[in-house]
C-alpha cells in the first residue's frame, strides 16, 4: 500500500515512523535493532510532532504506513485525531506464516491483532462512525477497484499509477527493508489473488485462533468493491468486541 501511495506523484510516505521508539522502549532483540535505533527517532512525541508537520517533498498527500503493535503503552495517540486513519487488515494465518519465516517465536502482542482493534475503538470513538478498513486479500483480488474505493472514502483523487511501480524498493524504505523487503522489492505492483489460507500447527495454530476474533471485528467494517462496508452501525463500532 505505501509503494501504491508513492506512485500516485503527490504523496511523500513514511515507513513506519514509531519502529526505532518502540525498539527503544521495548527493548526487544528485533533483526537489525542497533541500525533502526540509528537510523530512526526514539523519542515518540517527536515522531508524532512530525506526523502532523510539514508534509516532506511539497507534496499534498503524506502516507504514514504505521504498525499497531509499535503503539505501545505511553506512545502518543492524541496527534491520531487530526489525520485520516486507514485500517488494513489480514487473516492472521497468513499473516503468521509469513512473519514466522523471519522472526523466530512470535507470540500474538507481535502480530499487532489486539493493538489495531483498540486503535479502531479509539478512532471509532473520536469519529462517532468507524474509521475505514480494507483488507488485503480484498486488494489482491480487485485492486483497481478496492483502491478506486478506498479513494473515495478518503475523499482524494483516484489515479490510474497507484496500480504500478519500479521493481528494487522505494528511497523511503526503512532500513529494516533489506530483512523483511524481498518480495516487495521484486514487484512492480499488486500480487494477484491469495489462495487457501496456510495451514499451521501447534502453537501457531493457537496464536491464530487468539488473533481471529480480533481481525473479524474489523472485518465486519471493510469496505467492498461499490464503495460500502459489509456493516455500517457505528454504534457497534464503538462498542466492546
Amino acid at each position: 500500500m505505501m509503494y501504491a501511495f508513492a506512485a500516485r506523484g503527490d504523496c511523500a510516505v513514511w515507513d513506519e515512523p514509531f519502529y526505532a521508539a518502540y525498539l527503544s522502549r521495548t527493548g526487544l532483540e528485533h533483526p537489525m535493532r542497533g541500525d533502526i535505533l540509528a537510523a530512526g527517532e526514539v523519542d515518540g512525541q517527536a515522531v508524532a510532532d512530525r506526523c502532523l508537520g510539514v508534509i516532506p517533498q511539497k507534496q499534498k498527500l503524506f502516507y504514514q504506513k504505521h504498525m499497531c503493535q509499535h503503539m505501545i503503552q505511553g506512545m502518543p495517540r492524541d496527534w491520531m485525531r487530526q489525520v485520516q486513519n486507514v485500517f488494513l487488515i489480514r487473516h492472521p494465518a497468513r499473516v503468521l506464516a509469513s512473519f514466522a519465516k523471519k522472526y523466530e517465536e512470535p507470540v500474538l502482542a507481535d502480530l499487532g491483532f489486539a493493538q489495531q482493534t483498540d486503535l479502531f475503538e479509539q478512532v471509532a470513538d473520536d469519529l462517532g462512525a468507524p474509521p475505514p478498513v480494507i483488507d488485503s486479500y480484498d486488494i489482491r483480488q480487485s485492486p483497481r477497484e478496492m483502491l478506486q474505493t478506498l479513494c473515495l472514502a478518503l475523499g482524494i483523487v483516484w489515479t490510474e499509477k497507484m496500480l504500478g511501480w519500479p521493481a528494487g524498493g522505494h528511497p523511503n524504505d526503512g532500513v529494516w527493508a533489506a530483512h523483511w523487503y524481498g518480495a516487495v522489492h521484486r514487484s512492480t505492483g499488486f500480487a494477484g489473488a491469495e489462495g487457501p489460507l496456510p495451514k499451521l500447527s501447534g502453537r501457531y495454530a493457537e496464536i491464530v485462533e487468539e488473533a481471529l476474533p480480533y481481525y473479524e471485528r474489523l472485518k465486519a467494517f471493510s469496505l467492498s468493491a461499490d464503495g460500502s462496508a459489509l456493516q455500517s452501525d457505528a454504534d457497534a463500532a464503538r462498542s466492546a468486541g
